[in-house]
């Protein structure tokens, strides 16, 4: 009886371990329609996640897409957070995956990612909704709303900031540029005074420490405390969404014209949009739009900026070209006996600038990647992608090709020199997106880089006191900040 059972749990065992044998294998080795491309799906369930958060110190392609475009080549497979992925930096298969949406491919993130932006976000619609989203947006942050409103209050909060960064003995640009444009996309976007924007910003703050980082939910991780920093402030802007539609139905109540229940911020397209008799936009679509658009305003361009300072530091030329450029602005104005304000036809003026800033941005890469997810079986040069796999178009990859851009690591402005074309997003110019999707918010984040590094060059002198260094995990990130010291210019 016994030599039995020892058999049977021996024989047990042995097909755990089959078993077990077996679903690796498959796990390795995924089913496919046609040949896949190569590349491995690493551990099961895990997949590659752990070597893809890995940090690294340098300005270069991440060194898990860098390693493996060496060894695979430009598209090749893997698994994240649990889902088959195709990377990709072949420039045919960008630009296929950006303008074959709603064909192709959808848009589509990773479980994970998509909790942490919500399940209503911008970018989880499809089709007629995302375009209808999309343009809604657009109304409020388009070329006219940017040049008839938006460009005054940037200069003012510019203006403000930067004198009172040059009383303090030092600052740590990231978190104060940060703040600098949180508060006014705060204002701009919901209406709130600085004070009430404090409450706000720090939940934001929470939430970018842990944004891109490994989905651990456990007190301690990065990603918890992601996570609670989201379930705060969606509790702020529940809030504030509460009491204007409060505010709205009482004056409503009272008679007051519709124009003067307007308080001129985005949050009255909002309230027009989901108080519509028969409403395309929910209250919780609503929240998570505004939730996505304070994070993209201020996360991306307090990233670029902070990066854009501390590259003219370390290029003295670019920097003396820069302030040529701005002091002539200045010179005009005097001659043309205008008003001190920055006016749009000098804002359209700043060519080197906008240089400086695709140049910024293109060695930023503060997206890593962008994901798509395939919508049929998709045959590519030999190579099938399967229905139901993602797509990570690898910006970096792209921009950091030695063959597209000379020397690539070099911060050198002037190879934007006489090229319209990328401010449109291009095969090889991914910095805000591509396709349907380009960055509704990226001539906003254009806007705001160009007034502050306007009023930096032209009013202040600065100097890098500690700091600097610059991590990829894979996002961009100042482990260290970076801090510097402020002056006036005599």
């Amino acid at each position: 009886m016994c030599a039995y059972m020892r058999l049977s749990g021996a024989a047990a065992f042995a097909a755990l371990v089959l078993l077990l044998l077996y679903a690796v294998r498959r796990w390795r080795n995924p089913r496919s329609s046609g040949r896949l491309p190569p590349g491995s799906m690493g551990l099961p369930f895990v997949g590659e996640t752990l070597q893809f958060f890995s940090p690294d110190a340098s300005f270069d392609v991440p060194r898990f897409v860098r390693h493996r475009l060496t060894r695979y080549g430009p598209i090749f497979k893997t698994s994240l957070v649990g889902h088959p992925v195709v990377v990709s930096a072949d420039e045919e298969l960008n630009y296929m995956v950006f303008q074959q949406e709603g064909k192709l491919f959808q848009s589509w993130y990773p479980d994970s990612f998509v909790e942490i932006l919500g399940r209503d976000n911008v970018g989880e619609q499809q089709g007629a909704m995302f375009k209808y989203l999309k343009n809604m947006v657009l109304r409020y942050f388009g070329p006219e709303s940017l040049r008839e409103s938006m460009l005054g209050d940037v200069e003012h909060a510019v203006r403000n900031s930067l004198c009172t960064w040059s009383t303090l003995p030092a600052v740590e640009l990231k978190e104060a540029v940060s703040t600098m444009v949180f508060d006014l996309s705060a204002n701009k976007l919901l209406g709130l005074e600085q004070s009430r924007s404090k409450i706000l910003r720090k939940s934001f703050f929470d939430f970018v420490r842990g944004l891109i980082s490994f989905p651990l939910y456990l007190p301690g991780t990065a990603y918890y405390s992601c996570m609670k920093g989201r379930q705060s402030a969606m509790e702020v802007l529940q809030q504030v969404l509460e009491e204007r539609k409060r505010s709205v139905q009482v004056l409503g109540a009272r008679g007051v014209k519709e124009k003067t229940r307007r308080h001129g911020d985005f949050l009255d397209h909002v309230i027009q949009e989901i108080t519509k008799e028969k409403p395309l936009v929910t209250d919780k679509m609503a929240l998570d739009l505004m939730f996505v658009l304070l994070f993209a305003s201020f996360h991306t361009t307090s990233l670029a900026l902070t990066l854009a300072v501390k590259l003219l530091a370390d290029h003295p030329h670019v920097l003396e070209e820069l302030t040529v450029e701005h002091e002539t602005i200045l010179k005009d104005r005097k001659a043309g006996g205008e008003s001190d304000g920055i006016t749009w036809m000098e804002y359209k003026s700043m060519t080197f600038t906008s240089q400086v800033i695709n140049e910024t941005v293109r060695l930023a890469n503060i997206a890593p990647g962008i994901f798509r997810k395939a919508l049929k079986d998709i045959q590519f040069k030999g190579y099938t992608i399967p229905e139901g796999w993602g797509v990570m178009v690898c910006p970096p990859a792209v921009h950091l090709n030695p063959d597209i851009y000379p020397d690539p690591l070099t911060f050198n402005p002037s190879r934007f020199k006489d090229k319209p074309e990328i401010n449109r997003g291009s095969r090889h110019f991914m910095a805000f997106g591509g396709g349907l999707r380009f960055c509704v918010g990226a001539d906003f984040s254009k806007l705001q880089m160009s007034i502050f590094l306007h009023f930096l060059v032209t009013r202040y002198r600065w100097k890098t006191l500690e700091g600097g260094k610059i991590v990829r995990t894979p996002g961009l990130e100042f482990p260290d900040g970076y801090h510097i010291q402020t002056r006036q210019r005599d």
